[in-house]
């Protein structure tokens, strides 16, 4: 594997791939989750290309863009040991030489869920992805189904950019006892880290029950049982159309339906959701 930290010699040495290029772009902490779309791209693709890089424009607090998990070299052993081709561990200066001032629109997409509550933080994942796309020139792309409204998001920016880029969604990978795998879980107190996993056994057993209570209960319901723990504090859960990320009403507005939510566990936001 070679790691590169300039564009101009990534795409150098990218012109010379032959086959289909696939591109797996992280914030780093890496862990299973990752490794497991790298895994995917490696299987699908003659050439895998991963970034490891902390996106500043994404984060609207300044103590969460501090206090992320940068693990550089753990995160190139594994890279190494999953079979990426292309490391590309970029320097803030070497994304944005100059200040990225586009302001996307992305309609209703970002009007809810993450988007009240973290302003400005999908343009600047649009500002970034867009950035890597440009410099990477892969032919598909794959995210980690987590960052659901995320993916959304992208898809929108690639239409709206026309780029020819195929956008793969991956399950999510959680440990065994069902929380989500995610860089934040290290920062997760030891107390945190033992109630986090009634989130996901939460929206599991409401999925179970086949929607046997109306939409608004169901959303009480499971709201009242995580906060139920005094470790842990819903934010919001939102159950929407899949394909609009809009909130519905009564289960029969639509076929694909997501319970997307966050949960706070002491100072760690948690991210989660689950096909209902």
């Amino acid at each position: 594997m070679k790691v590169f930290t300039e564009s101009s010699k990534l795409s150098e040495a990218l012109k010379q791939r032959k086959g289909t290029c696939g591109f797996v772009p992280t914030m780093g902490a890496l862990h299973e989750g990752h490794l497991s779309l790298v895994d995917r791209c490696r299987k699908e693709c003659d050439t895998v290309v991963v970034s490891v890089f902390v996106n500043p424009t994404q984060f609207n607090d300044p103590n969460d863009l501090k206090n992320y998990p940068r693990t550089a070299e753990a995160d190139i052993a594994l890279l190494e040991k999953a079979g990426a081709d292309f490391a590309f561990m970029p320097s803030v200066e070497e994304i944005y030489p100059e200040k990225d001032t586009r302001v996307f629109d992305f309609g209703l997409l970002d009007k809810v869920m993450e988007g009240p509550s973290r302003p400005g933080h999908f343009n600047g994942v649009a500002q970034v992805v867009s950035r890597l796309f440009d410099i990477v020139g892969c032919d598909i792309a794959y995210f980690g189904e987590k960052d659901f409204q995320q993916i959304a998001i992208i898809r929108e920016m690639v239409r709206q950019l026309n780029y020819p880029i195929q956008i793969v969604p991956c399950p999510i990978v959680r440990n065994p006892d069902g929380l989500a795998l995610s860089s934040r879980n290290l920062l997760l107190t030891p107390e945190h880290r033992k109630a986090a996993p009634l989130i996901y056994q939460t929206l599991s057993e409401e999925v179970n029950l086949h929607r046997a209570f109306p939409v608004e209960e169901t959303k009480r319901r499971v709201i009242e049982r995580i906060n139920a723990n005094p470790l842990l504090h819903v934010e919001y859960f939102s159950i929407v159309n899949a394909d609009t990320l809009q909130d519905i009403n009564d289960w029969s507005e639509a076929e694909n339906v997501r319970g997307c939510i966050v949960v706070h566990a002491g100072a760690v936001r948690l991210i989660d959701n689950i096909a209902m």
